[in-house]
């Protein structure tokens, strides 16, 4: 999995940011994208990375304020003008608060925006498991803004061990259709000898974990939702020091996302939300104010690319 961040402003956009959107590239593990967030211009800043628009397949949406919902109008005709007539479209799921699908369906009306797929709306009022398969889970859970505002927790489910073939063939088992028992984990007899599956398929290979927060003042929600976390997405608005400002506008600094971290034993910090009036000294201040409390947190910037493996 491969996290890139689109856009990292609060509020709105600098010269060297745009607003809240992140993709989580899943091309290995599903053959997919999921956007997070989708702030005005995403559909400009996907162009100038390798992402198709039809690979989007799920779209988690925080809350419903501007910066974070303004582009998904403009997303999904992009979308939709970029299907190729041999591939056709692929139906979208998107999640987020009541009021999103009012919100997307309104603007379609108004513009006379006709989709060639359908958009799967799943409106959420509370926190809980959201989605599951049989290769991920995803979670959410109410934040601390200034409206309903949610974070969202996703899980790789453990993968079976990789199959050791070539301790098989030199046991004496030749390659085909017997190798695929073994890896399904059923034993297998052969010219008198029994191949337990347990002895030729290596170690559990753990799944990842991912936590990618709303906009939010410090709260026991987030550290909940991000315990053990593989990567903490968490919005660092102001730098440390700000902690009045940001409860009166129901945001964190950098201090109180990397408290988060730390109390939720996570292995990395990526802070992005951050406000369009920093620049240059600012940005390292405002990541050093986290590395005091969490050593492995860092500022992202516009198409910064996380590798999670």
């Amino acid at each position: 999995m491969n996290l890139l961040f689109l856009g990292t402003s609060a509020g709105q956009p600098s010269k060297t940011r745009n607003v809240s959107s992140l993709a989580l590239k899943m091309l290995n593990e599903r053959n997919e994208v999921w956007l997070f967030d989708c702030g005005e211009g995403t559909q400009r800043q996907i162009l100038a990375t390798s992402i198709r628009p039809r690979k989007v397949a799920k779209v988690f949406i925080t809350h419903l304020h501007g910066d974070h919902v303004f582009g998904l109008p403009g997303f999904l005709a992009s979308r939709n003008f970029q299907a190729s007539e041999e591939l056709g479209q692929t139906d979208l799921d998107m999640y987020g608060p009541l009021g999103l699908k009012e919100f997307v369906m309104n603007a379609l009306k108004l513009t006379k925006t006709r989709l060639a797929f359908h958009i799967n709306f799943h409106e959420l009022s509370e926190g809980g498991r959201i989605f599951e398969d049989e290769t991920f889970e995803v979670y959410a859970e109410k934040l601390n803004h200034t409206i309903f505002c949610l974070g969202y927790r996703v899980v790789e489910k453990d993968k079976v061990g990789e199959l050791e073939a070539e301790k098989l063939k030199a046991d004496g088992l030749p390659f085909g259709p017997l190798f695929g028992k073994l890896k399904r984990g059923e034993n297998v007899e052969y010219e008198g000898k029994t191949f337990l599956a347990e002895d030729y398929i290596g170690a559990v290979k753990k799944g990842k974990v991912l936590t990618i927060l709303g906009d939010t003042r410090k709260t026991d929600a987030a550290v909940r939702l991000a315990i053990a976390s593989d990567v903490l997405v968490h919005e660092a608005t102001y730098k440390a020091g700000e902690e009045s400002l940001a409860k009166r506008h129901g945001h964190s600094t950098s201090r109180q996302a990397a408290e988060v971290a730390k109390e939720a034993g996570v292995k990395r910090l990526l802070m992005n939300h951050v406000s369009a009036r920093y620049l240059g000294a600012d940005i390292s201040e405002l990541a050093q104010g986290a590395r005091n409390i969490f050593e492995n947190s860092f500022v992202t910037k516009d198409f910064y690319e996380e590798e999670i493996s």
